[in-house]
């Protein structure tokens, strides 16, 4: 059990996505016991712990893959029994192994410094990102909550978002045009633009003009946030956000109480009046 709690630890300090399957139930004969434990890796390769040798190890391997492909968990019915329907190992008996994809954290990275960028660092770490701070001007006692912080890129040359990590530039005009199209050579998915509409509009016409494809500027959230009439700091900052979880689950920016209200009563709230 402890290397296996080793292993997960260094796998997180690594950021190496990994799967941790766990047994939660065995019935009559089974290879391994309840609480067996064991770490894939993004392989499909066991590298320590145990839940059954053979062909169920291959099996919760194989799940652990789609785990890791799509980021749920899933529980696993090993029938030790049938050698044609099961694992293929009729030693007698069934498990339950439960898998969890072990993923790091997706990574915020904040372009700009000021009271929106500290903002932005405090409210991003608390929905689960890993903040990346990357300004010139960046001090760590304005960022406590930031996993990093880089203070010698002038060009943001150290800018390096993966594709599933998320984008802000908050740089107040500052060579907000050369660093949207650093953010753009990465793979991240969605790049977020604090600026006015006129700002806005100007930088979106620079990225066209040095050979930006639409298809690349869908990416482009410009002006960034969603429509909550935000004004202070801290409101913008979680107008930007909101508009990054939405993104990030899946959401549809409505409100909950619409959501929950059944489909004829919408109907009549937005038939016009007679």
């Amino acid at each position: 059990m402890q290397d296996v709690l080793d292993l997960l630890r260094r796998l997180s300090d690594s950021e190496e996505p990994c799967a941790l399957a766990t047994v939660i139930e065995t019935i009559g004969s089974a290879s391994a016991q309840t609480g067996s434990k064991a770490v894939i890796d993004r392989h499909g390769k066991v590298l320590a712990g145990w839940v059954g040798g053979g062909c169920a190890q291959s099996t919760v391997c194989h799940t652990a893959l789609d785990c890791l492909r799509d980021g749920t968990p899933r529980i696993v019915d090993l029938n030790l029994d049938d050698e044609v329907l099961g694992t293929g190992m009729p030693c007698g008996g069934s498990m339950r192994v439960y898998v969890e994809p072990m993923m790091p954290k997706p990574k915020l990275w904040i372009l700009g410094h000021g009271r929106v960028a500290e903002c932005l660092c405090l409210v991003g770490a608390l929905v689960g990102f890993a903040v990346v701070v990357d300004d010139p001007m960046a001090e760590r006692e304005r960022y406590p909550a930031a996993a990093r912080l880089i203070d010698d890129d002038l060009d943001y040359g150290r800018l390096a978002p993966g594709p599933s990590d998320y984008v802000v530039v908050a740089t107040q005009h500052k060579g907000d045009h050369q660093s949207m199209l650093r953010a753009l050579a990465s793979p991240a998915p969605f790049i977020a633009l604090i600026a006015s509409r006129k700002r806005s509009g100007l930088v979106l016409d620079y990225l066209r003009e040095e050979g930006v494809e639409e298809a690349e500027l869908r990416r482009v959230h410009a002006p960034a946030g969603l429509d909550l009439g935000a004004k202070t700091p801290e409101e913008i900052a979680l107008s930007v956000l909101s508009e990054i979880v939405m993104h990030r689950r899946g959401g549809s920016g409505a409100a909950m109480r619409e959501k929950l209200r059944p489909p004829a009563a919408r109907d009549r709230v937005a038939e016009p009046a007679a």
